[in-house]
């Protein structure tokens, strides 16, 4: 991970581990079940295959990807998200709602998967599942 932002604040640091180019479609990719080096490079035309290994082992190191060797002549990886790399889902899912809700032209939406009714992101109480209306962003005391 290059430090790009050396800056106290949440957004700042997790941009230092998933803010460079590609990384984000990278960490996607492996979110809807890509495994493999070379269909990940294929959904993303322009991506080359240096900068694609580049950036899966610096999510590695991240700790938000584990590789497997699946094939030892030649050596092949698969790879697949950790538990904090698929933590970052509503990260994703926020993304796709500000889409379809601001693009000119939508790609995704998110709906019930019962009702297919669109759906919004909310946020709840950690103790009690309450919801909450209202929210602050406030430092944590040192």
């Amino acid at each position: 991970m290059k430090t790009r932002y050396d800056l106290p604040c949440n957004i700042a640091q997790t941009l230092n581990i998933i803010g460079d180019r590609w990384t984000l479609l990278i960490l996607h990719e492996l979110l809807i079940g890509q495994s493999n080096f070379n269909d990940i490079k294929l959904n993303l035309p322009g991506l080359s295959a240096n900068l694609l290994s580049a950036r899966l082992k610096s999510l590695e190191e991240a700790g938000l990807v584990a590789s497997t060797l699946y094939s030892a002549h030649p050596p092949r990886y698969a790879y697949s998200l950790t538990d904090a790399g698929k933590a970052l889902e509503p990260i994703f899912n926020a993304m796709i709602l500000w889409g379809s809700e601001h693009l000119d032209q939508c790609y995704k939406e998110i709906v019930d998967a019962k009702t297919g009714e669109r759906v919004e992101i909310g946020y709840y109480a950690k103790n009690t599942g309450e919801r909450i209306d209202t929210i602050q962003i406030r430092p944590i005391a040192k």
